[in-house]
């Protein structure tokens, strides 16, 4: 906000307001370079939150302490899934920074019936649960990695959004050769596929 006192820099964190949570964030870009990146991806008008403060050295300590409690909570997670042998692939935990809710980001095959997993997990740490559940793309994202190319994955330097990437790409750029090294670590076809369409 303009009315904000505080001159903020590349590789700051701050704390914002997003709609009814607080959450801490890295600051990447700033002034003029934010709006030439927002334009390249189409990005406009959307509700943006609102920065509160710059993080204090209480914040950073809070930080790390939501850091540990998710680390806590990885074995409770995975006791309670075997407990109801439900089907689900834990890909990453994450605590609202003012702890209002945890969430446990998974993937799975199909849909779950997470109801008294929730409230046990609820129950556990007295606080609001949210399991999301996420596509292998999107774990991939969370994950990271580097790929084949040997650079990091497209989706986490540079991808805002997934393209479907279909056989028929490779039929058109001669690759069906070569099928086998057309999957990403993520088992879908690499979204490099669809660079070359145009």
């Amino acid at each position: 906000p303009k009315d904000l006192e505080i001159e903020i820099f590349p590789e700051d964190f701050i704390i914002v307001r997003n709609e009814e949570c607080q959450e801490i964030c890295q600051v990447k870009l700033v002034g003029e370079l934010v709006s030439i990146k927002r334009q390249s991806l189409g990005l406009f008008c959307e509700k943006l939150p609102l920065v509160i403060r710059k993080a204090s050295a209480e914040d950073i300590e809070a930080l790390r302490k939501n850091y540990q409690d998710e680390e806590r909570a990885l074995p409770i997670f995975q006791k309670s899934v075997e407990k109801y042998n439900l089907n689900m692939k834990l890909v990453s935990i994450h605590y609202q920074f003012d702890r209002k809710k945890l969430f446990f980001f998974y993937t799975s095959d199909g849909r779950v019936d997470f109801r008294e997993l929730a409230k046990e997990l609820a129950s556990e740490f007295k606080t609001r649960i949210e399991l999301r559940q996420i596509g292998v793309r999107d774990e991939a994202k969370k994950i990271g990695g580097v790929g084949t190319c040997g650079r990091e994955y497209c989706c986490i330097s540079f991808l805002s959004n997934f393209k479907r990437i279909t056989t028929q790409l490779a039929t058109e750029q001669n690759l069906l050769s070569s099928m086998g090294k057309l999957s990403g670590p993520c088992g879908k076809l690499k979204c490099c596929l669809s660079f070359e369409v145009e």
